[in-house]
């Protein structure tokens, strides 16, 4: 179905054609148009919208009924969504896709015009919309993991401070053994959200088919439709990493994760009660008391089977899919730019990269233990170990040019250039800089600091720095950076860059020395006190 209240907007209040709405849509330019004339013709309906109408609404007023239902054309064989829902829900690793499929190749041996893909999910979102949370599905083992936050909070004390930080419960479950996982969380961001949900698989101790959410903003961005709904990038990730798939819950349809609804419910009615009674000063030690009654509940007989949650876990992971190798991490994401040191800076180190993406801009992808750097289109380039610490350099000899001293606008030449509009023992220190390194490049950029600070201080404020500190054998980026305000506070205004302050104040009134003179000053605001009261005897 076509957002017809977008079409509307952008025709009526961006005065765009039919045309351009079909092409900034990527639809149809005649289904547009029809649309268009069809409103236009509208007795019901008109611009400005009534407030609140949906894309449904507008249908119906337009065309008298939903396209596809009600009043839809009868030449075609309208999909038994039932049987399509019942499929969905009971077969494991089941997809729309394949069930159109199968519709197609019915509609098409028994010569039925069908409805193509898209008009097929369309419908079925409303089929769906209408009559999920009244008909009954049977959970399939191993097929789901639903995931949720409980809705109540519990308090951690700091016992330093005497303040107090929330705890929020991240509860998974799956669906046909009931079986239960809970973890404490201080943050709920991204990092924290995919930790938990590595927990809840290996506390599970495999991988579902589907993982049912939210639409949390750690899980989901977007989800107007729920048929095509944008997800959290990372999470995304995090679910092709582990060979699943994310399925985001209806908006305000509880009923469509009942499972997890229903466990934390058997929570808070339970366990939670237990846990309030006590205060907590770490989220170890929630997490510890949590886990040690959540392992009793689990193991605990249901009141209408034969047996526990753990019983019928231990039958159902062995239909989920195997955890990978590794355990997905978050990852960090950047841009920035190849300097002409043929190194990027991330956090605070430096990673070099291939010479052929000198002065273009990369993605950074890093977790805690790699830097991965790819091309802004997607095109993985090298990685890194993640420095340890600050100021760290990695590079790679075979990134460089063999002429790379040449190569780029930063080389020895250039910086030795620059010092000598400075003084001899700038140029000094800037030889013994960039000998300081293995490889001259991992220089560049303390000598570009050693030069920029004329732009502050004076050049006879560098110069005698670099004078001291090669007599004291420390010819470096640090020394200089800790001892030129120093040496240009001893100097006075002569220690400064006057060229900078003066046009800083170029354009300023700068007051005499005579009219800041403080008896002046009290003597005019006198004389001004009496002109006034002789004005106002008047």
């Amino acid at each position: 179905m076509l957002d017809y209240k977008d079409i509307i907007i952008k025709h009526y209040v961006l005065e765009m054609s039919g045309s351009e709405i079909a092409r900034h849509l990527n639809a149809s330019k005649s289904g547009v148009n029809d649309f268009l004339r069809s409103f236009k013709k509208c007795e019901t309906l008109s611009f400005p919208l009534p407030e609140g109408i949906t894309n449904y609404g507008i249908a119906e007023h337009v065309y008298g009924s939903l396209p596809g239902s009600g009043g839809r054309d009868l030449s075609y064989e309208f999909p038994d969504f039932q049987e399509v829902a019942r499929m969905m829900d009971t077969r494991k690793n089941m997809t729309l896709v394949f069930l159109w499929n199968r519709y197609k190749k019915r509609c098409l041996d028994e010569e039925k015009k069908f409805y193509q893909y898209r008009q097929f999910c369309d419908l079925y979102a409303k089929w769906c919309e209408e009559n999920y949370e009244t008909f009954h599905f049977t959970a399939v083992i191993g097929q789901k993991m639903e995931v949720d936050f409980a809705g109540q909070t519990f308090a951690m004390t700091d016992r330093l401070t005497g303040e107090f930080a929330a705890i929020v419960v991240f509860v998974a479950v799956l669906p046909y053994s009931q079986f239960i996982y809970a973890e404490g969380m201080v943050s709920t961001k991204e990092p924290q959200w995919i930790e938990v949900n590595n927990n809840a698989l290996r506390y599970f101790g495999g991988v579902p088919a589907l993982v049912i959410c939210d639409n949390c903003k750690q899980a989901v961005l977007a989800n107007k439709d729920w048929i095509e709904p944008e997800l959290n990038k990372d999470y995304a990730e995090w679910a092709e990493h582990n060979h699943t798939a994310i399925l985001p819950a209806k908006v305000r349809k509880p009923k469509f994760k009942s499972s997890v609804e229903n466990a934390v419910g058997i929570l808070e009615k339970g366990i939670f009660h237990e846990l309030e009674e006590h205060q907590y000063f770490s989220l170890g030690q929630f997490n510890r008391d949590l886990s040690e009654k959540l392992d009793k509940l689990n193991r605990a007989p249901f009141k209408k089977k034969e047996h526990d949650r753990y019983y019928y876990w231990e039958e159902e992971r062995q239909e989920l899919m195997p955890l990978p190798s590794t355990q997905y991490q978050y990852m960090e994401r950047r841009t920035a730019k190849v300097s002409s040191d043929f190194h990027v800076r991330y956090d605070n180190a430096y990673y070099s990269v291939d010479k052929s993406f000198l002065h273009k801009r990369v993605s950074i992808k890093a977790t805690t233990s790699t830097v991965k750097i790819f091309s802004l289109e997607g095109e993985f380039i090298c990685e890194w170990p993640r420095a340890v610490h600050k100021g760290q350099w990695s590079s790679n000899p075979d990134h460089l040019p063999a002429n790379y001293k040449n190569f780029s606008e930063w080389n020895s030449t250039y910086f030795i250039k620059k010092a000598m509009t400075v003084g001899p023992n700038t140029v000094d220190v800037i030889k013994k800089i960039l000998e300081s390194r293995k490889l001259e490049v991992q220089t560049y950029r303390m000598c570009l600091g050693v030069l920029n600070f004329t732009k502050k201080y004076s050049r006879q404020a560098l110069e005698e720095c670099c004078k001291q500190a090669l007599s004291l054998n420390k010819a470096t980026y640090t020394f200089i950076k800790n001892s030129i305000p120093v040496v240009a506070e001893d100097m006075g205004t002569s220690g400064y860059n006057t060229k900078i302050n003066e046009e800083r104040n170029q354009g300023g009134f700068i007051m005499s020395s005579e009219a800041m003179d403080i008896s002046n000053l009290l003597s005019r605001s006198q004389e001004l006190t009496r002109k006034h009261r002789k004005e106002d005897a008047k």
